[in-house]
């Protein structure tokens, strides 16, 4: 990762945003929320393709031969990051209640969300094994204590980290999947980068990257992938800008 570079191509970015016209980038804002929100849902199995997801965010149209779970992941997930989006507007720093209004937006008409687990949970074909309940608690007390405090002299490598951190500790039933991708992007927007896409056909690139930092405490494959999406995101937006 290189992670000066990824600044350089920052700052380019911010001085073009001042003189693009403000429907090219909202164009492109809303294009990436819409494949944003399929890639995330897509990684956890809902079945809906790009287009479905674009005509139930965009037009507001059911698509039938889906289930109703699958309608409320899409619309959720945007509200989710809309909300997101308010919350960096207003200069709010991550916290656990913002963490726990994420999810209860993700999980809006699907289950009660924002409530820690008190049961045990496994990850399907993963060799790391969630905490119990009582360790659990423990662990994401600490995760928020090492937010904190956390040194951040690298963006990318901590938006990482909150995010492989989070899915380890597995701090809810269900929805632990998208509630890290969107507290990473949480963390790349409040330091000025852009936020990231994971391809559902990466996947399971994605799931031994997870893995080697959930078994291993390796951090490098997870952040060296989420620097190159971030790269390919700032250099699409300095080609329009060019």
């Amino acid at each position: 990762m290189d992670y000066e570079l990824l600044c350089q191509k920052r700052e380019q970015l911010s001085l073009f945003c001042e003189q693009l016209p403000k429907e090219v980038l909202q164009s492109f804002d809303k294009s990436f929320e819409i494949e944003y929100t399929h890639n995330s849902t897509a990684i956890e199995g809902n079945t809906l393709s790009l287009i479905q997801t674009k005509a139930v965010l965009e037009d507001g149209i059911s698509v039938g031969g889906k289930t109703l779970r699958e309608i409320y992941e899409v619309v959720n997930h945007n509200k989710a990051f809309g909300f997101v989006k308010k919350c960096l507007a207003e200069g709010k720093v991550l916290d656990e209640r913002i963490i726990k209004d994420i999810h209860a937006l993700l999980m809006e008409n699907i289950l009660t969300g924002g409530i820690y687990r008190n049961v045990e949970v496994r990850i399907s074909g993963a060799k790391h094994k969630p905490p119990v309940p009582s360790e659990m608690y423990q662990q994401i007390k600490n995760f928020y204590v090492d937010m904190s405090y956390k040194p951040k002299e690298n963006a990318i490598e901590f938006a990482a980290w909150t995010h492989a951190e989070f899915v380890k500790i597995h701090p809810f039933t269900d929805g632990n999947g998208r509630t890290s991708r969107m507290i990473m992007n949480y963390q790349l927007m409040a330091s000025g980068f852009l936020p990231v896409s994971i391809a559902k056909e990466n996947r399971l690139e994605y799931f031994e990257a997870l893995e080697a930092y959930a078994v291993e405490g390796d951090l490098k494959p997870f952040a060296d992938m989420i620097a190159g999406l971030e790269e390919q995101r700032l250099d699409e937006y300095l080609g329009i800008a060019r």
